[in-house]
């Protein structure tokens, strides 16, 4: 059995020999336990720093691609590599190390084929509090959307199994946390969460460069996440409003046009018919959606075929 510990990092030569100082070498029910750096076209000596702190594994990005595609170059390089477990941590030593055995032992045990490390959010300082309800809305909105009970979805701390590894596959540029639990949930993996520590701050979050930025940001993943992986319930959604709205105008004019007051409400009509029409074609819009979301998962699947036998 071989684990791969993976850390995706862009500029982190000032950190990461803090947090590669604190992995474990051995681990019980492992023969091997090796490292795997993605320096994500850093300008700064982050693969040197990973060279001098004996890294198993080096792969660079020419440029800059953002975490979730670092995120996946990790995975592919450490199914290329033969792991049978993978661990994703981050460069900036947030996530307590020792808590990795503890991680990896509902896989090894099977009784999981992915485990998120779930962090101690309202104990945590340097977390804002409008950080700290974004993390509980990013949390919900996965669980009701993948049908998990995760409790830290944007946790990177994670372990998950070869197979899952092959499974996965991230659309968002932004980040891979959420949609891969949304993932997992949809193809009926079996995922768990148990609780683990974290460091103190060394530096200020990437992926959080300001209040706003973070803000936006969420909520376009959010958003993303729900017309991507339920586009069905999504697009009705919209439609049902639209169709309401247009029905409650159009029940409005025909009352005054039974009282004999329609000559002065023909605007009502005219935007009740705008309404229905546009309600009817988000409707229509929710059935194509839907036929898209059923071949993406063909294209998955056929794409977890074909890595399956290249592997055989």
């Amino acid at each position: 059995m071989k684990l791969i510990i993976q850390i995706p990092c862009y500029n982190e030569s000032e950190t990461l020999g803090v947090t590669l100082s604190c992995l474990p070498r051995e681990i019980n029910g492992f023969d091997k336990v090796e490292w795997l750096i993605i320096d994500d076209g850093s300008s700064d000596n982050t693969a040197q720093v990973a060279k001098e702190n004996g890294v198993d594994h080096i792969i660079s990005h020419i440029l800059n691609q953002g975490l979730a595609r670092a995120f996946m170059t990790g995975l592919n390089n450490c199914i290329e590599l033969g792991a049978d477990v993978i661990v994703n941590t981050d460069a900036d030593n947030q996530y307590n190390a020792a808590d990795i055995p503890a991680l990896v032992e509902p896989i090894i045990n099977g009784s999981a084929d992915i485990v998120i490390g779930a962090r101690p959010i309202e104990s945590i300082e340097h977390f804002s509090p409008v950080k700290k309800i974004l993390q509980r809305l990013g949390s919900w909105v996965v669980r009701k959307a993948s049908k998990t009970d995760i409790p830290d979805a944007p946790s990177g701390f994670r372990a998950m199994s070869r197979d899952v590894a092959r499974r996965l596959m991230v659309f968002n540029d932004y980040t891979y946390t959420l949609e891969t639990i949304i993932q997992a949930g949809q193809k009926n993996m079996a995922i768990t969460s148990i609780p683990i520590r974290v460091n103190a701050d060394i530096r200020p979050s990437r992926l959080v460069k300001s209040i706003p930025s973070y803000i936006k940001q969420s909520i376009i993943t959010i958003i993303r996440i729900f017309v991507v992986y339920r586009p069905f319930l999504f697009f009705c959604t919209i439609g049902s409003l639209l169709f309401g709205a247009g029905l409650l105008i159009g029940l409005r004019f025909l009352w005054f046009y039974s009282t004999g007051d329609g000559d002065g409400h023909i605007q009502s009509l005219i935007l009740a018919g705008i309404f229905l029409t546009m309600g009817f074609q988000t409707f229509l819009i929710a059935l194509v959606t839907d036929l898209q979301a059923a071949n993406r998962k063909l294209l998955e699947e056929i794409q977890y075929r074909l890595q399956e036998k290249n592997h055989e």
